[in-house]
C-alpha cells in the first residue's frame, strides 16, 4: 500500500480546525497536509515497521524522561508547521520551554510548532522521493535535527538546520 494524496483545493480549502475535524471523525485513518492544501492519506504500516517505530518512540521516551528538558511524541502526534502543512514524524520531541509557551487549547489540537528533533523510519509503504522532501520541510520549518532511518540497508540520513 501507498499513499494517497487528494487535492481538494479547486473544491473546498480546509481550515485548520475542518482538517483537525476531519481526523477526528476518522480515527482510523491517518491524514497529513501539505502546505499547498493536498491531504495526504497515509496506509497502516507492516509489523516489522510497526515493531521498530515502536521501539524508537520507546527509546525517544525512555530517553527524554531521564533528560528532563523537553517532551517526546509518537506517530499519532500531529504539527503544524510554520508553512502551513500539518504533519506527523514517526516520533518527535520539543523542548520543554517551547511547550510550556503553549496554551491548553494549542496543546489539545495540532501542534502549533515544528519540531525539535523528528524521525522518520522509511517503510515499505513509503516513496523515498517522498520522505526526503517531508525531511527537507521538517529543515525549512527550522527542525533542529532530523533522522531518516532506511532500516533495511541499516543507514541514517542525518538533516540538521542549514545542512
Amino acid at each position: 500500500m501507498t499513499a494517497l494524496t487528494v487535492n481538494l483545493n479547486s473544491i473546498i480549502k480546509l481550515t485548520d480546525e475542518q482538517f483537525f475535524q476531519l481526523c477526528q471523525i476518522n480515527e482510523d485513518l491517518r491524514f497529513e497536509r501539505t502546505a499547498r492544501g493536498e491531504l495526504i492519506i497515509m496506509p497502516p504500516t507492516g509489523g516489522e515497521t510497526s515493531n521498530r517505530n515502536g521501539r524508537l518512540n520507546q527509546e525517544l521516551f525512555n530517553w527524554a524522561d531521564v533528560n528532563g528538558t523537553g517532551i517526546a511524541f509518537d506517530s499519532s502526534g500531529g504539527f503544524k508547521l510554520p508553512n502551513g502543512a500539518d504533519r506527523s514524524p514517526d516520533a518527535a520531541w520539543v523542548k520543554q520551554e517551547r511547550w510550556d509557551i503553549l496554551t491548553p487549547e494549542q496543546k489539545e489540537k495540532f501542534i502549533p510548532l515544528c519540531p525539535d528533533f523528528v524521525i522518520d523510519l522509511v517503510s515499505p509503504s513509503d516513496s523515498f522521493k517522498v520522505i526526503k522532501e517531508k525531511m527537507q520541510e521538517y529543515r525549512d520549518n527550522c527542525t533542529c535535527l532530523g533522522w531518516l532511518i532506511k532500516r533495511k540497508s541499516r543507514q541514517v540520513e542525518i538533516y540538521r538546520l542549514d545542512q
